[in-house]
């Protein structure tokens, strides 16, 4: 209503009447707040009721007829065909009326208007970057960008103060940190939208960013927000966005790797479409946005990764009916290869843990120790583990063919 230009006429009308009483028609725009909500008739007098009195009392009959006539010639009388809310007349009436701004402005105006109003949204509150609304003839109105203007220009010292009050008065959320959150929050959702969740790969960008052409590196920011502090120092706001995060994909933050949260996400959705939510076989080879679903299936399958995983893990691969291999007997121990073994299984065990970390296609640095748990030590033990690929690598002439075997199953095609 306040951006219509259907009410173009009123709009005149009132700008006359305020040309000859201007109280009259501001009364218009402060009572209106008070007379109720969804009415057809605002009826404004031109100034206050007198008290009743013993004098007015006392007020001939007459008299008193006439002072009602003359009331009723001097007041604004607004009838609607429909009822109207009453504070959209009042809006009418300060936003085209006594302070006329642009329709372009107003129609912004509207729709954060009518957003709130539809999400049922009181006080102070960040419009998302990527909300959209209907209002009028426009059937997806980019709100949040809009909005994301008016921050701008009350940055440049351009926003006149009249919309400030107006923004103001509608819940605005002015900071430019809480402006910078909701933005990645807008690519996140956008980002889940699209691909069912929310665990790329540590080196993917996403979207627009934050609305300035340049893309998100929504790898990076997933894996900072997942670390400790990574969601700001002040508990209660941290407390707040994790909220919102959980309420985009509750796995977000979940206690194992990224890698894995995406390629079981992968399967989930492949699952959907399957008798009991129960996967077929997957060989290795099958794709899925660049991940090799099947490869990792079967290191999943395998005995020795099986045991390494939660026991959520292992519930929620068993629901798709993956269930480990059984394991192989052991070979009987070769001669003079008794000190050999345990070497070859850590350095084994730090890449299984790296690849369910990093994913099977990003190298590991020559440099790169890995920390892992050993049994019988109190502390992680450190693992060099690139330097543990070049040697076995350059030794694989001297490997049993289950050593060849493992490594092969953890992408190590050399093997």
């Amino acid at each position: 209503m306040v951006a219509s230009a259907s009410y173009q006429p009123l709009v005149d009308i009132l700008q006359a009447l305020r040309s000859h009483s201007e109280r009259m028609v501001d009364q218009l725009a402060s009572r209106a707040l008070t007379r109720g909500t969804a009415r057809r008739r605002i009826h404004v007098r031109p100034s206050p009721a007198t008290a009743a009195g013993p004098e007015n009392g006392d007020m001939p009959a007459e008299t008193s007829e006439a002072k009602q006539e003359i009331d009723r010639a001097t007041s604004v009388v607004v009838n609607f065909a429909s009822p109207r809310d009453a504070a959209d007349i009042a809006a009418l009436t300060r936003c085209r009326v006594i302070r006329p701004q642009s329709l372009v402005w107003l129609e912004g105006y509207q729709a954060l208007i009518r957003w709130r109003n539809e999400n049922d949204i009181t006080g102070l509150y960040a419009v998302p970057y990527d909300a959209e609304t209907e209002v009028g003839t426009t059937k997806a109105f980019p709100l949040g960008r809009w909005v994301h203007q008016q921050r701008k220009a009350l940055r440049a010292g351009e926003l006149d103060p009249h919309r400030k009050t107006l923004l103001d008065e509608a819940g605005m959320v002015w900071e430019p940190g809480d402006e910078a959150w909701e933005n990645k929050l807008a690519a996140l959702r956008s980002y889940h939208r699209a691909t069912g969740h929310l665990a790329p790969r540590q080196d993917a960008v996403w979207g627009e960013g934050e609305g300035d052409g340049e893309q998100l590196a929504i790898g990076q920011l997933l894996a900072n927000l997942r670390r400790r502090g990574g969601l700001g120092k002040d508990p209660g706001r941290a407390a707040q966005r994790a909220q919102q995060l959980a309420a985009i994909d509750p796995d977000w933050n979940c206690p194992w790797p990224l890698d894995w949260q995406r390629h079981h996400r992968h399967l989930a959705d492949l699952a959907e479409d399957e008798p009991g939510g129960v996967l077929p076989d997957i060989q290795p080879g099958v794709l899925m946005d660049g991940d090799d679903i099947g490869r990792w299936l079967t290191r999943q399958r395998d005995a020795s990764t099986w045991t390494q995983l939660s026991v959520e893990q292992q519930e929620r691969l068993t629901r798709r009916g993956i269930k480990p291999v059984e394991a192989l007997s052991p070979a009987p121990p070769v001669k003079g290869t008794s000190k050999a073994q345990p070497a070859f299984q850590r350095g084994l065990a730090a890449l299984r843990q790296w690849v369910e970390r990093e994913g099977p296609d990003r190298p590991v640095p020559r440099r790169h120790g890995e920390p892992i748990t050993v049994d019988g030590e109190t502390e992680p033990v450190v693992i060099r583990l690139g330097v543990w690929i070049s040697n076995t690598k350059s030794r694989r002439d001297k490997l049993t063919a289950e050593q060849l075997g493992a490594l092969r199953k953890v992408g190590m095609e050399w093997a």
